[in-house]
């Protein structure tokens, strides 16, 4: 699906353009243009990545794959961008992430993804809304949806810290194979996520250091926000690592407790049953000449000798605090 938003000093002038007509409006350096790409038949961004806007052939190789690592390329005209949004599955404690291609020009806009995205949506209404607040220009246009969508990580974090929190729980009130099946999991989402921020936080930082002349001057500032954001994302995730490792330890810590509990009730009748074991064996031999064989009280003699003993047993375990 193809979209399209055509702008004149911050008003919006039509939307949804037909195609034969985006290539003479993109020769007006009065007009601001974004089109958006939504999942597109092959035919449709044939036409607008190269018959309209005719981008270099390797960004446009880039634009229809699937790349894993952001990246910004300056190809003097525009800059192309790869940008990645992100949600999170309480469901499958899975992140999932949706890339996002940019172009940005002088003039114009052109974003391409695969999925729907809630930035992208949400800067179509603002744009509808008030277009002179976000698209004055194409700078401005972009710092717009990319900080849509860098805001959209905090609901997703949000998520992340109440499975992280409950972890945190089970491994301190009810350890189970479960709990370290969830630890795992999770901590390997966090690895994906810090994989996904640091290489993005570094495509923002080029902006946020004023290094492209399509970004201007006075808008420096508000792409050094975004990357402030995205900084304190890479932090939060930092923390999220050491919370799980402290998860992981006290997991380990509970289950070796439970385990010691365990051996210790084992330990403590084997220990007390020790003198019923003894005596019992010891009268158990087969000699005619034992003398307490033939005691009239015999058997009550040795009943009494067990029961001191493992009262004995008892009562020096008490003393000793071991039980």
């Amino acid at each position: 699906m193809i979209r399209s938003f055509v702008f004149q000093n911050g008003k919006l002038l039509g939307q949804d353009i037909e195609l034969i007509q985006l290539q003479t409006l993109l020769a007006d350096p009065t007009l601001m243009i974004w089109v958006d790409l939504d999942n597109p038949a092959e035919s449709e961004w044939k036409t607008v990545l190269e018959d309209i806007f005719k981008f270099h052939p390797l960004a446009i190789e880039d634009c229809i794959s699937i790349s894993q690592t952001p990246k910004v390329d300056d190809y003097e005209t525009y800059l192309y961008m790869v940008i990645h949004a992100v949600d999170f599955s309480r469901k499958t404690e899975q992140f999932s992430t949706t890339e996002l291609d940019f172009f940005l020009g002088k003039n114009f806009v052109v974003t391409y993804h695969r999925e729907p995205l809630h930035s992208i949506t949400s800067t179509m209404d603002r744009c509808k809304k008030n277009p002179a607040q976000v698209a004055r220009a194409s700078d401005r246009l972009a710092h717009t949806i990319l900080d849509a969508l860098v805001d959209n990580y905090t609901p997703v974090l949000n998520e992340l810290t109440q499975d992280i929190t409950e972890v945190e729980e089970q491994a301190f009130t009810h350890p189970q194979p479960e709990t370290l099946t969830r630890v795992q999991q999770l901590r390997k989402e966090v690895a994906n996520l810090r994989t996904i921020i640091s290489p993005q936080s570094e495509v923002i930082s080029r902006f946020a250091r004023g290094e492209y002349k399509e970004i201007r001057p006075h808008l420096v500032p508000y792409y050094k926000d975004i990357y402030d954001h995205l900084h304190r994302i890479a932090a939060m995730a930092e923390n999220y690592r050491d919370a799980l490792n402290n998860v992981l330890l006290i997991y380990q810590s509970s289950r070796a407790n439970e385990t010691n509990a365990v051996i210790k009730v084992l330990t403590f009748f084997t220990v007390i049953s020790t003198p019923v074991t003894i005596v019992g064996t010891w009268y158990g031999m087969n000699f005619h000449s034992m003398p307490e064989i033939n005691w009239e009280h015999g058997y009550v003699y040795v009943v009494c000798l067990t029961l001191c003993t493992t009262l004995l047993t008892i009562w020096y375990f008490k003393y000793k605090k071991w039980f």
